[in-house]
């Protein structure tokens, strides 16, 4: 299972956008976490790859939205108006399983993951 690599993170004020991207070759399904210190890491989003199915985490509903480059190789977490709370560390990645609408995958299921970029949002 080839590895997922992250860009895009920085820093930016609060108010604004962000566009983080994951590059990976092959995926059943892609999926979006952050983890600040001493917290657990956090799902985001994730996607399937016929791009169909797009489940958002409740948190970040109406801010966040992932997407998907047409040579399907990348996949982008768009986030905007960006909070302090935001400030994390923000890892993609893939499981082998096929996630299915309604239904979504645990922490556990996905295997491969990045090293992380880095998101600070100042106030």
């Amino acid at each position: 299972q080839p590895q997922p690599v992250e860009s895009g993170g920085g820093l930016v004020q609060a108010g604004g956008s962000l566009r983080l991207s994951c590059t990976v070759l092959d995926f059943n399904t892609l999926g979006w976490f952050r983890q600040s210190p001493g917290k657990e890491r956090e799902f985001l989003a994730a996607m399937n790859w016929r791009g169909d199915i797009r489940p958002v985490a409740d948190s970040v509903q109406g801010r966040f939205k992932i997407s998907r480059s047409s040579t399907k190789t990348t996949v982008y977490l768009q986030m905007n108006d960006l909070k302090p709370e935001d400030t994390a560390l923000y890892y993609c990645a893939t499981s082998l399983r096929f996630l299915q609408r309604g239904q979504p995958l645990g922490l556990r299921d996905y295997t491969s993951w990045g090293q992380g970029t880095q998101v600070t949002v100042s106030s």
